[in-house]
């Protein structure tokens, strides 16, 4: 073991004797610290603390039961921080729903610690030392990241990469690697340190050395890209997006639909400049309304743009258009002047609880968080839409934008994207600002613009490299014109071969941890 110095040999050498239920609980509080790294605070020393205790907790001497009991743990704290927002929808209605808190959050932190657990048990199971182990366990917490992004509905929430995104330059790795590149490489940078205690001095110094460069290599290469961007943009093309920060007490009471669809409108025409834009833009469910059945909306709709403009809203649809509906779809609308709909787009990412009760014959006592008794039905799955005055568009509802990989029509590939949500349920916690985020690193690995519209949440415009080119705060009322950025041609390379990039990276990493154990850095 190096000698590190008498105060952090004695703490480290405590942390590794902790047994029982203060081994547990210290566990779970480096997990909830390092939980602080993401937005919107990004204190990603927190992450470097937090990973490289975990690593320190994961010893051979002990059981492997042990192993798996202090991921577990440090998961369980690490994901309570990470998706405490998640109540707060569950309080607009707390008659109802507050009761579901414990369960709900409890519940998803602590199967989302198993994949933590496992990470452990599994770094644990072969029986590396020094930078081979941490490379190693890079490795499986990102194969973890990808299995909860994709195992029953998936929700890749928090991935340790999202952490890097204070940096735009630190971001630009994700147009190789995506996200999924990018934990990788996060998890082991940030755990590194622990090397400090399990190898030979030079040993482990030039290990921390290697990962600072690594970093410093990361950020060099994103300045050079940036430095390098081309920033053009769509000629002729100027779209509004309207945010009306309607409260979410209000959004769905009853009597408040007229008074709420009249903002959405009155915000649009009252800005000056309306005759030179292409579409206006309306957030998620801004229409509560099924449009197909009422001419006379859709002609008041439509005048609220000029002729040849566009109006693109989230509204509700049901189908069959007439008669007694039988299925109901959270998607979005596109009217013209005239109110024709004249494309439309389902939603096909649904959110378990607050879109549709997953085993709802085993649990007839629950109801889905959002109004109404009816599930909504999912759509068939990412679309283009090609649309007069406008480049060919993908349409994303809510947190259809957070599935790497999953939001782009590969058949028929959009030139932007449109990000329409609601985030007024998470009030002013760090969910908005996470789901912004994520919006952030699909720009860059799609190579396409994306512009969002939220009821209240962050609206804003990101360009193709993932920077923010215009915002409008959380709970801010506002309307903006922007222009809508060129897409990258070509795409980037995860863009082009999706999680194909991510085994590559996997088998480099194996190769690299397999080099390291098998020869040591004297």
């Amino acid at each position: 073991m190096s000698d590190s110095g008498g105060f952090l040999a004695g703490a480290v050498g405590r942390l590794q004797a902790t047994h029982g239920w203060r081994r547990r609980g210290l566990a779970l509080v480096l997990g909830a610290l390092a939980g602080l790294a993401f937005p919107p605070l990004f204190i990603f020393p927190l992450l470097i603390l937090g990973l490289t205790a975990l690593l320190l907790l994961i010893d051979n001497r002990r059981s492997p039961l042990a192993s798996f009991s202090a991921g577990w743990w440090w998961g369980f704290g690490h994901f309570l921080v990470a998706f405490y927002w998640v109540a707060e929808s569950m309080l607009i209605d707390a008659a109802h729903f507050a009761w579901m808190i414990p369960f709900a959050i409890g519940g998803l932190a602590g199967g989302m610690a198993l994949f933590i657990g496992l990470v452990a048990l599994a770094t644990r199971a072969l029986r590396l030392q020094g930078p081979a182990k941490i490379i190693a366990f890079a490795a499986l917490w990102v194969v973890a990241e990808w299995l909860r992004g994709n195992l029953l509905s998936g929700f890749p929430w928090d991935l340790a990469g999202y952490t890097l995104a204070f940096s735009d330059a630190l971001n630009q790795y994700a147009a190789i690697g995506g996200i999924w590149g990018l934990s990788l490489i996060t998890v082991a940078v940030a755990a590194m340190p622990a090397v400090l205690w399990d190898s030979p001095k030079r040993s482990a110094w030039i290990a921390c050395g290697g990962a600072a460069l690594a970093a410093l290599l990361l950020y060099l290469g994103g300045v050079g890209r940036l430095v390098a961007a081309d920033d053009a943009f769509v000629p002729g093309v100027v779209l509004r997006i309207v945010q009306p920060a309607i409260a979410q007490t209000m959004k769905w009471k009853e009597g408040e639909g007229e008074q709420n669809v009249a903002l959405h409108r009155q915000l649009t025409i009252a800005v000056p400049g309306l005759d030179k834009v292409s579409a206006v833009l309306w957030p998620e469910t801004a229409i509560p309304y099924l449009l197909e059945r009422n001419a006379q909306l859709r002609q008041w709709l439509g005048q609220a743009v000029p002729p040849g403009a566009l109006l693109i809203t989230g509204a509700l649809r049901g189908e069959p258009a007439t008669g007694d509906w039988q299925r109901l779809y959270n998607s979005a609308e596109v009217l013209d002047h005239d109110g024709n709909l004249i494309g439309s787009y389902d939603k096909f990412h649904l959110v378990p609880l607050g879109e549709y009760v997953p085993l709802r014959a085993i649990f007839p006592f629950i109801n889905k968080i959002t109004p109404g008794n009816i599930d909504f039905t999912e759509g068939p799955g990412p679309r283009t839409l090609t649309l007069p005055g406008l480049p060919p568009v993908g349409p994303l509802i809510c947190y259809e934008i957070i599935f790497p990989g999953q939001i782009v029509d590969r058949a028929h590939r959009p030139q932007w994207l449109l990000n329409l949500t609601n985030d007024g349920w998470f009030g002013t916690s760090s969910g908005p600002y996470q789901h912004f985020t994520t919006a952030r690193l699909r720009a860059v690995e799609e190579g396409l613009p994306i512009v969002r519209a939220a009821n209240t949440g962050i609206s804003g415009l990101i360009d193709p490299y993932g920077r923010v080119l215009t915002q409008i705060d959380l709970g801010k009322s506002a309307v903006r014109d922007v222009p809508l950025p060129a897409a990258l041609d070509p795409p980037p390379l995860f863009a082009r071969f999706g999680d194909w990039t991510l085994l590559v990276q996997l088998l480099i990493a194996a190769a690299l941890a397999w080099f390291l154990a098998r020869r040591r850095i004297d």
